[in-house]
């Protein structure tokens, strides 16, 4: 089979590889998943330039989220067991944490339902208990993750305002639904978000980026308002000066979305059957900005990597679907 991989940490267009080589073996618990299509998120940069919180052993396959049929004809979401991720034919993945893959979606939209929009749900709900009529704050809101964050959030009722950087990522994320939208390379964050709360601020931010992204929030964060951290694709992970929380009154909340997968799989099953519910509805739909073949996965990672991307890039190893 073919399958991308890494012999050595580095910048993702660098450092993958096109290799033929022999199919996983899936261990106790575990089965084999043809893929379908591979979803590329900001992480698997991060596991090229081994930055990422798991650590793979060299050589090791990027790709944490597919969708695929297993050996016995199930269409599944699966997280696949690294280091044989899912920039490849086949994958190994747990039996147990396997998803039936909507049958709303295509096999591109199905594979960008999971990691992101689950992390949104659990963000935006467990975490950070967002309201109907709130302002939610979204940074990167023609991502991958922000593109998620930005329909959920509308679903639930709040009024959504998104964050981009250039007017071509603004126009995707009107698109989206956002209720205001903002360029942060041409307008003041902090006041725009104060004129459009009449001086409140946010209820709640979404932040996929830290940084500067982080630091604008804690300045337009409302009464009782919840900072969402979600990640740091900025680079630089913010110090929060906690003396500020306190005099403002505002949360800083934390979100590791795998870690339900350990410590309430329940959950994340709930959360799966509620979001295919709202795809079935048409209420989410992932934005699939390109569908790419096998070889130009690399490239793909490393535009992911570099924020010239909208929406989700999705890897297609068996050609269009």
């Amino acid at each position: 089979m073919q399958a991308w991989r890494v012999h050595r940490n580095g910048e993702p267009g660098e450092v993958m590889r096109l290799e033929e080589t022999d199919r996983p073996t899936p261990g106790d618990g575990q089965v084999l998943v043809e893929v379908r299509a591979a979803n590329v998120n900001f992480p698997d940069a991060l596991l090229c330039r081994g930055q990422y919180q798991v650590r793979p052993p060299l050589p090791f396959t990027p790709g944490l989220e597919v969708c695929g049929t297993t050996e016995d004809g199930r269409r599944v979401l699966a997280n696949p067991v690294l280091p044989h991720g899912g920039f490849a034919d086949w994958i190994v993945a747990d039996e147990a944490a396997l998803l039936p893959a909507p049958d709303a979606l295509d096999d591109a939209e199905a594979a960008a339902l999971h990691v992101g929009y689950q992390t949104g749900w659990f963000g935006l709900h467990r975490r950070a208990h967002l309201q109907p009529g709130e302002t939610l704050l979204v940074h990167a809101a023609a991502g991958g993750v922000g593109s998620a964050a930005v329909q959920l959030g509308k679903a639930a009722g709040a009024k959504v305002i998104g964050v981009v950087g250039g007017p071509d990522k603004a126009a995707v994320a009107r698109e989206l639904g956002c209720d205001l939208v903002i360029d942060r390379r041409s307008e003041d964050i902090v006041a725009a978000v104060k004129e459009a709360t009449g001086g409140r601020g946010a209820d709640v931010v979404y932040d996929p980026v830290g940084g500067d992204a982080y630091t604008k929030s804690t300045k337009c964060i409302a009464f009782e308002g919840r900072i969402l951290l979600i990640g740091f694709a900025s680079g630089v992970i913010p110090t929060p000066a906690l003396n500020h929380a306190l005099v403002k009154n505002y949360s800083v909340v934390g979100l590791h979305w795998g870690l339900y997968n350990t410590k309430d799989p329940a959950a994340v099953r709930a959360c799966h059957e509620e979001l295919t519910k709202l795809a079935e509805q048409g209420i989410v739909k992932p934005l699939i900005s390109e569908r790419v073949a096998m070889a130009g996965t690399a490239d793909a990672v490393q535009r992911v990597a570099d924020g010239t991307s909208t929406g989700r890039i999705v890897v297609l190893p068996g050609g269009a679907r």
